[in-house]
């Protein structure tokens, strides 16, 4: 009964084509501002101005700034999983391909909007078990099941362990990615950075346990 009631109240979903494209532009324009300006500099006339709807419009369907926060959070992230789900499905078939799609396409979310997806996964004014963090076990998820079939090629004494610290490990280099004042930017450098990642998750994944002399 706590959880349900630490959650934000839903906005009121659009019954008709019109209200959902009205909908979409509003949420655009918050997205927009958004990832300019950050959440805090985000206002309700600064979204209508640039939506083109009034203020009402938007009171219409959002009792406030959170709200609205609230539907931009679950807009976003939705995407960003549908993102790095497709991006697993065309990964090369292989362990090294699951980890170097994985890597690839989670800095670039970090890196998009600037920082905006960081700052979203913190789950503004929620428990960390809400919005944000489902979006963390989802992407986690999602490696776990398209490495699954190639499980055979990790050398670790415990493969799914072994591949959930991996994950953590490039998840967590990533967000400090976005944080630190000296961050990997630009097509090239990100790319290098992602690649780096990925060999690093792999030589771990593909080392025996220092204990672990059987598969030497």
């Amino acid at each position: 009964m706590t959880d349900q009631h630490d959650r934000p109240a839903p906005y009121k979903e659009p019954q008709q084509a019109r209200s959902a494209a009205t909908l979409a532009r509003v949420l655009r324009a918050a997205e927009e501002i958004a990832s300019s300006a950050g959440l805090e500099e985000m206002t309700i006339s600064g979204v209508a101005e640039r939506a083109g709807v009034s203020v009402g419009t938007i009171y219409r369907r959002f009792e406030d700034k959170e709200q609205l926060i609230n539907a931009l959070t679950e807009r976003m992230l939705d995407r960003r999983e549908e993102y790095m789900a497709e991006q697993l499905r065309k990964a090369q078939p292989s362990l090294s391909g699951v980890m170097d799609a994985y890597a690839h396409t989670l800095l670039q979310s970090f890196a998009d909007s600037s920082n905006l997806f960081p700052e979203l996964l913190r789950a503004r004014g929620a428990k960390p078990s809400d919005r944000g963090g489902r979006t963390i076990t989802e992407i986690h998820r999602l490696l776990l099941e398209a490495a699954a079939p190639y499980a055979d090629e990790i050398r670790r004494s415990d493969p799914e362990a072994a591949l959930d610290t991996a994950a953590r490990a490039v998840l967590g280099a990533c967000f400090h990615n976005s944080v630190r004042p000296d961050p990997a930017t630009g097509e090239a450098a990100q790319s290098r950075y992602a690649d780096e990642l990925s060999d690093m998750a792999i030589a771990y994944l593909l080392t025996p346990d220092r204990r672990d002399t059987s598969r030497a």
